[in-house]
């Protein structure tokens, strides 16, 4: 194949992966924005393989096989519950390789000079940094979310002091590296330091903020691509990086919003620090019971109902009876909605796809802003999981570790019924007053369980 059929093959591909995030942005076309997504993906690798010697062709297809075998098994075996995870575990992927291409592009002959060689290094250089921090961040993200590492912020003595002369170690060892034309000591310097910088980024990030932490560490592994892309001069590379970069800057920024934090203290790994040990032990009053039947009953003399799910919904894979009890209410003529809050979960869109997953109408799961003016109205809502998405402390209470971050106002509803476990707190470690209200009551017992047996009462 000709290097311009390949450069218009990677064109094309480029355009199919921008038409799918224009399709993943909406769930009624986001199927349609998966499979554009596949569809650029196998023209890209298809243009790649027609684009390499022959020496190479067996190589490339043996690494393309042990690659979709291990891609194949992951998506035949995950659970929706580990998804956050595994994207995390991806993203290591990424910087990792782009890594390794920034050492292979250093070590491979150039005949570049002047300001060409300069580029070529600074490419190279920037191209590490990035993809080191993406591969370590990415590798404590996993950590946590798996449950291998506390979710607890770590707190060392002049944490930011460390992350700022970190940088300009960084800095200065790019000045080096480029002024006298590479040397391997700086490269491996830098290389450690942007390691241990994206570990202490990471970690020092509470596990409730870990969706803020999951995009931005998206963004990172697009730019750690765009990176890579420069360094091996492939164009598709560099829009496909961009393009996942941008997206994930743009979905950190509009998640930090929604959670009321500093977009530039997420980068900095400067939140999650508050100290909400003291918020966990207070005593807020006393809560009431109420079994899967009453439950029921409460439902069936309803006229309108709002179920705001959280991660616990995921854990227990309780959607898909929550989604027939919908159909069962919405039969009796009774107003079934969903109210999403924009960090539920552990990954952005994390509910979306588990109710898309049970089959439930696109056009009554509405996000939080849209549902929040409608929950005074709302004769009962289920808290199904949630804690956190729905604390009315972070409206109340100004001295909150979650003052100001918007939730859905649940507790505003006529009654409010919370699914949980037990009275622990949720992943922040803030007590929840709402547990305490006088129109809220508890229904103990794993998500699934429960539902099941509301639903059999239905």
């Amino acid at each position: 194949m000709t290097q311009g059929l390949i450069t218009s093959a990677y064109l094309v591909a480029a355009a199919f992966f921008i038409a799918s995030l224009a399709g993943l942005s909406k769930q009624e076309t986001a199927r349609r924005g998966n499979w554009l997504g596949i569809l650029g993906m196998t023209i890209a690798l298809l243009a790649t393989i027609a684009s390499v010697s022959m020496d190479a062709i067996v190589p490339l297809v043996i690494a393309l096989a042990i690659g979709s075998a291990i891609g194949l098994r992951l998506a035949l075996k995950v659970e929706m519950t580990q998804m956050p995870e595994l994207v995390a575990i991806l993203h290591s992927f990424v910087g990792l390789a782009a890594v390794l291409v920034g050492y292979n592009s250093f070590f491979e002959t150039h005949s570049a000079t002047g300001a060409a060689l300069t580029v070529h290094l600074t490419e190279v250089f920037l191209g590490v940094f990035i993809g080191a921090v993406t591969f370590s961040g990415s590798i404590v993200a996993f950590a946590k979310l798996r449950g291998i590492a506390s979710s607890k912020p770590l707190s060392i003595p002049h944490k930011h002091k460390l992350n700022l002369l970190a940088l300009i170690a960084s800095a200065l060892l790019l000045v080096y590296f480029v002024g006298f034309e590479g040397g391997e000591t700086a490269l491996l310097i830098m290389t450690l330091i942007a390691v241990v910088f994206g570990l202490h980024l990471v970690a020092s990030i509470g596990g409730a903020d870990m969706p803020v932490v999951v995009s931005m560490l998206n963004s990172y592994s697009g730019w750690a691509a765009a990176a890579a892309g420069f360094m091996l001069s492939n164009d598709l590379l560099i829009i496909t990086g961009a393009l996942v970069g941008s997206s994930g800057a743009i979905l950190s920024y509009i998640m930090c919003k929604a959670m009321n934090r500093s977009f530039i203290s997420v980068i900095a790994g400067g939140f999650g620090q508050a100290d909400t040990q003291q918020s966990a032990e207070q005593e807020q009053g006393e809560y009431r019971e109420i079994n899967a039947e009453d439950v029921a009953d409460l439902l069936r003399n309803s006229s309108s109902v709002v179920i705001t799910p959280g991660y616990g919904m995921a854990v227990a894979q309780a959607q898909y009876p929550v989604a027939e009890i919908c159909q069962k209410l919405k039969e009796r003529g009774i107003k079934v909605r969903f109210g999403i809050h924009p960090v539920a979960g552990r990954m952005p869109g994390h509910m979306n796809v588990l109710l898309a997953e049970a089959k439930v109408p696109y056009d009554i799961v509405l996000e939080m802003d849209e549902i929040n003016e409608d929950l005074a109205d709302t004769d009962t809502v289920l808290v199904i999981g949630a804690n956190d998405t729905v604390n009315p402390a972070a409206a109340e209470d100004p001295t909150s570790p979650i003052a100001g971050m918007p939730v859905l106002e649940v507790w505003k509803a006529q009654n409010v019924v919370v699914f949980k476990r037990s009275m622990n707190t949720g992943y922040s470690g803030v007590n929840n007053p709402l547990f305490y209200k006088d129109n809220t009551q508890m229904c103990f017992g794993d998500a699934k369980a429960t539902v099941d047996a509301i639903l059999k009462a239905l």
